[in-house]
C-alpha cells in the first residue's frame, strides 16, 4: 500500500512490456470521452437509482405527515443544490478524479483522505450498490408474490446476479457501460414521467385530498425533531450520487466547463422530478397505504393502471438496474484513484492493456458489494449511508472554507459566496446532531468503522520501512494479479498530463501543493 511498494511492483517485467503497447498512439490510458450529455446522464442516472422508489416510505414514516414529507423533499433538493455548488468550485480548483476523497486528502492531509476512502470502501459504496441491487430484486420478484413479500434468499440471489452481470459489462468496455447508463437513465426519466403524468390526471379529477393544507399537515403520529432529521437522512439517500461526476473528472471533456454545467442542469431536474413524483404518490395513496407498501411505485401502478400495472415494476426494475451500473462505474474510479495515491493496493490502480477498463477496481467493488448483501435490512443500510455520507460531505465543504483562508489567491474558475458553504454546514450539523440523538447505535457503529481506518493507515500507508518479506509478498501478489487480469499501470498523458511510453505511473501533482504524498498538508 506504500508508494515504494507501488513503484517496485510497477517495474516488473510484464508491466513494463505491456505498458509499452500503444493505444491510439500513446500508452494504455483512461481517455477523455465524457461530454456534457453523458456527464448529465452520470449525475441523473446515479441519483435516480432506488431512492425515489424506496425512500418515500422512510421519509413519510419519519416526517409524520404528508405536508412535512413534501417539505423534506424540497428542502433536501435545495441543500443538495447548495452542496453541488460547493463541489463545483472544488472540482475545477482541484481537477482530480476521486471527488471528495481527493479534496479532503489535498486540503486536510493523507490521514483524513484515507479515512474518507476507508469508509467508502467498507460502508458507503458497497452499501449503496447493495441497496439498489436489492431494490431491483424486490421490484422484479414482487409481481410473482402478490400476496406476500418475496423470500430474502431469492432477493439476495437475484441482486448478486445483477451485480455480476454489470461488473462483466463494465470490465468489458467503457463504451458498453456508458451506453447502458444512457439507455437506463432515459428509462428512469420515462418511468418517473409516467408517475407524474398520472398524478396530474388524478389532480384534474379532484383527487387531491392529502394535498389540501388542512389535511396535508394532519399528523398520523406526534412530530419529533429527531425523527424529522431521520426523514432528511432518508431523503438525502434518494439524492445520493449528486457528487459522483467529481469522481471521473479526469475523463471529462473540458472539465472546467462541463463539470459545473452538468451539475447546474442535473440537480434542478432531479429535484423537480422527485417533488412531483411524491405529489403523484399521495394523489392515489393515503399515508397509511404508502407506509404499508414494500414497493411504493408498484402499489401506485396497481391502483391507477389496472391490467397494465405490470409496466411499473418493470420500469422501476430497469431504473434500478441502471443505478447499479452507474454506481459500479463511478465507485470503481474512486478506488482506482485511491490506489493511485498509495492508499489502496497498487493493483487497483491498473487498467486492462486493450480494453482500458480498471478491471481490478471493478472486481474489488463487486466483491465488497456481494459481501454487503449478507445484510438485507434496506432501511438500516440507508441510515448508514445517509449518516456517513453527510459526515464527509460536511468535512469536504468545510475544506472549501479552509482552502479559501489558506490560499485566497489560488486560481478558481468558479468562485461562489462563502454564505453557501456556511448554510450547508448549518444544515449538516442539524442532521448529525439529531441523527446521533435518535439513532446513537447506528451512527456509533458507522463512526467506529471509520476509526478502524486509523491503525490501518499508519500500518499500511504511513509506515515506509516495512519488512522486506512483506514488500516481496505484496509485489508477488501484484504481479499475479497483473497476469490474471492482464492489466498495467496507465500512462497518464491522455487524461491529466504527459508521459512517455512505458513510463511508470506518476503520482499526480496537486494544484495545492508540490509536496508528495500521503502526509502532505497545505
Amino acid at each position: 500500500m506504500t508508494d515504494g511498494a507501488r513503484q517496485r511492483s510497477g517495474t516488473s517485467g510484464s508491466a513494463k512490456d505491456a505498458a509499452g503497447e500503444k493505444e491510439s498512439g500513446g500508452g494504455v490510458a483512461l481517455k477523455k470521452e465524457i461530454g456534457l450529455v453523458s456527464a448529465c446522464g452520470i449525475i441523473v442516472g446515479n441519483i435516480i437509482g432506488s431512492g425515489i422508489f424506496v425512500s418515500p416510505k422512510g421519509v413519510m414514516e419519519n416526517a409524520s405527515s404528508v405536508g412535512m414529507a413534501l417539505i423534506v423533499w424540497i428542502v433536501t433538493g435545495v441543500i443538495t443544490a447548495i452542496g453541488a455548488l460547493c463541489y463545483a468550485e472544488l472540482g475545477v480548483t482541484i481537477p482530480k478524479s476521486g471527488g471528495d476523497y481527493a479534496y479532503v486528502k489535498d486540503i486536510f492531509g493523507g490521514l483524513a483522505g484515507f479515512l474518507r476512502l476507508w469508509i467508502a470502501v467498507l460502508v458507503i459504496y458497497p452499501t449503496n450498490q447493495a441497496v439498489i441491487a436489492l431494490t431491483f430484486s424486490n421490484y422484479v420478484l414482487q409481481p410473482l408474490f402478490p400476496t406476500c413479500f418475496p423470500p430474502e434468499n431469492g432477493l439476495r440471489l437475484l441482486a448478486a446476479v445483477c451485480l455480476l452481470l454489470l461488473t462483466w459489462v463494465n470490465c468489458s468496455s467503457v463504451r458498453w457501460a456508458t451506453r447502458v447508463q444512457d439507455v437506463f437513465t432515459a428509462g428512469k426519466l420515462l418511468a418517473l414521467a409516467l408517475i407524474i403524468i398520472m398524478g396530474l390526471v388524478q389532480i384534474c379529477k379532484g383527487e387531491y385530498y392529502w394535498l389540501e393544507p388542512a389535511n396535508a399537515f394532519e399528523p398520523f403520529q406526534e412530530y419529533d425533531v429527531g425523527l424529522i432529521a431521520l426523514a432528511f437522512l432518508q431523503g438525502s439517500f434518494a439524492y445520493g450520487g449528486w457528487n459522483f461526476l467529481n469522481y471521473v473528472t479526469e475523463e471529462l471533456v473540458d472539465p472546467y466547463v462541463n463539470l459545473p454545467r452538468a451539475i447546474f442542469i442535473s440537480i434542478p431536474l432531479v429535484t423537480f422530478v422527485y417533488v412531483f413524483a411524491n405529489i403523484a404518490y399521495v394523489t392515489a395513496m393515503s399515508p397509511q397505504e404508502l407506509l404499508a407498501s414494500n414497493a411504493v411505485a408498484v402499489t401506485f401502478g396497481e391502483k391507477l393502471l389496472g391490467v397494465m400495472s405490470w409496466i411499473m415494476p418493470i420500469s422501476v426494475a430497469l431504473s434500478t438496474f441502471g443505478g447499479v451500473n452507474g454506481s459500479l462505474f463511478t465507485s470503481s474510479r474512486l478506488f482506482f484513484a485511491g490506489a493511485r495515491e498509495g492508499h489502496l493496493p497498487s493493483l487497483l490502480a491498473m487498467i486492462h492493456v486493450k480494453r482500458c477498463t480498471p478491471i481490478p477496481a471493478l472486481l474489488f467493488t463487486c466483491l465488497s458489494t456481494l459481501l454487503m448483501l449478507c445484510t438485507s435490512d434496506m432501511y438500516t443500510l440507508i441510515n448508514y449511508v445517509g449518516f456517513i455520507n453527510y459526515l464527509f460531505y460536511g468535512v469536504t465543504v468545510a475544506g472549501q472554507i479552509v482552502l479559501r483562508i489558506r490560499q485566497p489567491n489560488l486560481h478558481r474558475p468558479i468562485r461562489i459566496s462563502l454564505i453557501w458553504p456556511v448554510i450547508y454546514l448549518l444544515f449538516w450539523a442539524f442532521l448529525l446532531i439529531f441523527s446521533l440523538y435518535s439513532e446513537p447505535v447506528v451512527c456509533g457503529i458507522g463512526l467506529a468503522i471509520m476509526l478502524t481506518g486509523v491503525p490501518v493507515y499508519f500500518l499500511g500507508v504511513y509506515w515506509d520501512n516495512k519488512p522486506q518479506c512483506f514488500d516481496a509478498f505484496v509485489d508477488k501478489m501484484t504481479y499475479l494479479g497483473q497476469k490474471f487480469c492482464v492489466v498495467v499501470y496507465p500512462a497518464m498523458g491522455n487524461s491529466v498530463g504527459s508521459g512517455d511510453e512505458g513510463e511508470e505511473m506518476k503520482e499526480e501533482t496537486s494544484p495545492l501543493s508540490k509536496e508528495d504524498g500521503d502526509n502532505s498538508d497545505l
